[in-house]
C-alpha cells in the first residue's frame, strides 16, 4: 500500500472522468499494439521494482511497456490530463473510493471474463484485495460483483513499539497476540513519557496518533463504526464512538503522553517516532523499507482495544486497472494480472520492501523468514485476514460525507469542546452529504 491521494484531489479527478471519459475514442497505446503504456505512482524504490518486474515480463512476452511514474501528490492531476486529453493509459493505479466513478463514467473495462479465462487462482489473492475491486452495480467490496480490477497490493495498517525503549525503561515487552486495554495503553504512555535530559522540557512521549488515520482503530474495537451496514445511515453520534473520540483527545489534554500542538510543530510525530522519541506509532508495509534502517529496534503488536476488548485497525488497497479504450486489451488484461498475481513478479515487489506479498502462499512464507523484520510480520496478515476493515469511505460514492467529520473536530483535540457535543453536531451534516452520495450513484446507474 503507498500513500493515499488526497481526499479532494480524488474527488476532483472523479468528477472530471465522468465528464469526459465517456467521449474517449481510444487508448494511449492504439497506435502501437505491441507497446503498453503504465501509468502509476511511488518512490525510486517503488520505481526500480516494477522495472525489474517489467523487463521480464517484456522478455517473456515480447510486449514493450513505457513506464509513467509520479509522486503521490501529483497522480491525480496527471490521470485526469490523461483522461481528459483522450490518452488514458492501457493499465493504471486505481483507488478504491474511485473504482464506482471510473465505472459509470466508462474508464475501466471489466476484465471479469478475461481474469477467469488466464486462470488466475483469486482464491490464493487476499480475499479483501480481489473483493475492493468488485462491482454488482449497487455496492462495491462484495464477492458477488463484476471485477474491474485486480489488487496491486493490500495495505494493513499495524501497530508498532518502540522495542529499545521499553527495554531501557524497563518495561515489560507486550504480548504480540493479546492486545493492550485502552487503560493498559495509556498506563504504559504515561511511564515511557518523560524530560530526559532534565531542561525542564519533554523530549520522550509514549505515542503520536494522528486523527484522520488512527481514530477508525479505537471507534471499531470500542465497538462504533462511521456508518451502518449498507452504507446509508451516519452513525458517529453514539456513546461507543464519542467515548473513543474522547479518549484520542484525553491522551494530549488529560494524560499528556502525545507531543501537544506546539511540540509537534516543531517537529512532527513521524520525525519525532524516526528519531527514537516515540513509544507506540502506526506501521504500515510502505514504512518498512525505511523503519528497517532506524537507529533502534522495533516490533508489531496488536492494536489497543477498546470495550470490546479485540483490536480493530484498517487495511487499504491500490488497484490495478486497465482501460476500456486500449488499444490492445488482451495484452493489458495480461500485464495487470501478472503485475498482481505471477509470483515472481510479487517476490520482486516484495523483496524490495514496498508491501507484503499478494499471494497467500507466498506471504505465509514471507512472514515466518528467520531473518523477518520486524520480527512479527505476521501481524500485518492477521489484519488482512483477520481484523482488518476497509476505510469507512472506500467503498461510497465520493468521501466528502466522510471529510466533514475533520472539518472542525481542532476543539475536541484541543479540549474545548467535548466529543459527545461535537459528535451530535456533525453528524446531520455528514448524513446529508451521504444522501447526496448515494443520490449520486443512483443516477449514475453503476456501470451504465
Amino acid at each position: 500500500m503507498t500513500t493515499r491521494l488526497p481526499r479532494l484531489a480524488a474527488l476532483a479527478l472523479a468528477g472530471a472522468l465522468a465528464l469526459t471519459a465517456c467521449g474517449s475514442g481510444g487508448g494511449e497505446s492504439g497506435g502501437d499494439s505491441d507497446t503498453l503504456t503504465f501509468m502509476f505512482r511511488g518512490g525510486a524504490d517503488e520505481k526500480a521494482a516494477y522495472q525489474a518486474a517489467i523487463d521480464k515480463f517484456t522478455e517473456d512476452t515480447g510486449v514493450k511497456v513505457e513506464m509513467t511514474v509520479t509522486d503521490a501528490d501529483q497522480y491525480a492531476t496527471k490521470l485526469q490530463a490523461a483522461v481528459s486529453g483522450n490518452k488514458v493509459p492501457d493499465v493504471f493505479y486505481i483507488e478504491q473510493a474511485n473504482l464506482q466513478s471510473y465505472v459509470a463514467s466508462g474508464v475501466l473495462l471489466d476484465i471479469t471474463d478475461q481474469v477467469e479465462e488466464a486462470g488466475v487462482d483469486l482464491d490464493n489473492i487476499w480475499e479483501y484485495g480481489v473483493d475492493s475491486y468488485r462491482f454488482d452495480g449497487t455496492l462495491q467490496g462484495t464477492s458477488e460483483g463484476r471485477l474491474y480490477g485486480l489488487p496491486k497490493d493490500v495495505g494493513p495498517f499495524a501497530f508498532g513499539y518502540n522495542k529499545t525503549m521499553l527495554e531501557a525503561n524497563g518495561i515489560a515487552l507486550p504480548d504480540p497476540d493479546v492486545p493492550l486495554s485502552f487503560d493498559e495503553f495509556r498506563d504504559i504512555t504515561k511511564q515511557l513519557t518523560q524530560d530526559t535530559d532534565g531542561d525542564g522540557a519533554l523530549d520522550q512521549w509514549g505515542t503520536g496518533l494522528n486523527v484522520q488515520w488512527n481514530l477508525q482503530s479505537m471507534v471499531w474495537s470500542n465497538g462504533g463504526d462511521f456508518v451502518n451496514e449498507d452504507r446509508t445511515e451516519v452513525t458517529v453520534d453514539t456513546p461507543e464512538f464519542a467515548e473513543a473520540l474522547q479518549y484520542f483527545a484525553d491522551l494530549t489534554n488529560v494524560d499528556g503522553v502525545t507531543p501537544n500542538a506546539s511540540e509537534a510543530a516543531t517537529l512532527d510525530t513521524y520525525q519525532r517516532w524516526m528519531a527514537g522519541e516515540i513509544g507506540f506509532f502506526p506501521v504500515g508495509p510502505w514504512d518498512v523499507s525505511v523503519y528497517n534502517d532506524l537507529d533502534f529496534e522495533y516490533d508489531l503488536i496488536p492494536w489497543p482495544a477498546g470495550s470490546t476488548g479485540e483490536s480493530a485497525t484498517w487495511v487499504g488497497s491500490l488497484g490495478i486497472g486497465v482501460s476500456a479504450t486500449s488499444g490492445n486489451p488482451d495484452a493489458a488484461v495480461q500485464l495487470a494480472t501478472y503485475l498482481s498475481a505471477d509470483p515472481e513478479a510479487q517476490q520482486t515487489l516484495v523483496d524490495a520492501n514496498i508491501q507484503i506479498p499478494n499471494l497467500k502462499d507466498v506471504a505465509t512464507e514471507w512472514a515466518t523468514a528467520a531473518d523477518a523484520k520486524p520480527a512479527n510480520r505476521q501481524e500485518f496478515l492477521d489484519i488482512v485476514e483477520d481484523y482488518g476493515r476497509a476505510m469507512p469511505a472506500s467503498f461510497t460514492y465520493g468521501a466528502q460525507w466522510y471529510d466533514e467529520l475533520w472539518v472542525n473536530i481542532q476543539p475536541v483535540l484541543d479540549g474545548k469542546q467535548t466529543a459527545a457535543d461535537y459528535l451530535a453536531e456533525v453528524q446531520p451534516k455528514m448524513q446529508a452529504l451521504l444522501d447526496e452520495s448515494n443520490t449520486n450513484a443512483e443516477m449514475a446507474g453503476g456501470g451504465a
